[in-house]
Formats: structure tokens, C-alpha cells, sequence
């Protein structure tokens, strides 16, 4: 997927992918390849929340895609909307590389011990 983080906190989460080598048979970004960067960018954040002690599991994630991106780079960010003791919570906007909005999804991750 050539995932990259560029900033990880419990709060955020920021990451960016390449368009290239994700992309459907039209040549758009395949929109399950969103949702990838998605749940790796909340998922990181729920882990980070959650401390070394525990662990993150995705239980729901969604995704409403705006529009398509056919080059360069989309960017990620997952901002925590909840972070309790057994439920995390975050949006994630994904914005192509002209900062409009190509899908916004949001992953919810049960926090279990080890």
C-alpha cells in the first residue's frame, strides 16, 4: 500500500499513500484502498490511546467517498472523537495532494488487555 506516517499521537494521526498501485481497473483510486489508510491511521491512534498494556481491534469503520484521485499522493488525518477506557473513536479525512476531500470515514476500535 506504501503507507508512510508523518505524525502519530493518541489525538492525531497523519499518513499519507501513493495513488500508483492502488488504484481500480479505470485507474482511480480503488476506494477499498481508502479505507486501508483509514483503519491503519485510527487504528494506529486507538493502539496509542489504549498503551502498551492493551490492544486495539477494529469493531466499525465506514467510508463515504467524495471523489476520485487518478496521481501523486492522498493524505490522511484521524482525529480521536472518543477515547475511553474500553471505546476509542476517529475521523479520518482524506484529502488528495490540492487538499480537497476524497473520502471521510470513521473506525471505532474496542481496547482490550493483552
Amino acid at each position: 500500500m506504501g503507507i508512510e506516517f508523518l505524525e502519530a499521537g493518541a489525538e492525531r494521526v497523519v499518513g499519507r499513500m501513493p495513488v500508483a498501485g492502488n488504484t481500480q481497473p479505470y485507474g482511480l483510486l480503488h476506494g477499498g484502498a481508502s479505507v486501508v489508510l483509514a483503519e491503519t491511521l485510527g487504528s494506529t491512534g486507538a493502539a496509542i490511546h489504549a498503551g502498551p498494556e492493551r490492544i486495539a481491534v477494529g469493531i466499525e469503520i465506514n467510508a463515504t467517498h467524495h471523489r476520485s484521485a487518478t496521481s501523486g499522493y492522498v493524505t490522511g488525518v484521524a482525529t480521536r472523537l472518543h477515547g475511553g477506557r474500553s471505546l476509542a473513536s476517529y475521523e479520518i479525512e482524506i484529502t488528495d495532494e490540492e487538499g480537497r476531500r476524497v473520502c471521510t470515514s470513521r473506525l471505532t476500535c474496542m481496547l482490550r488487555d493483552r
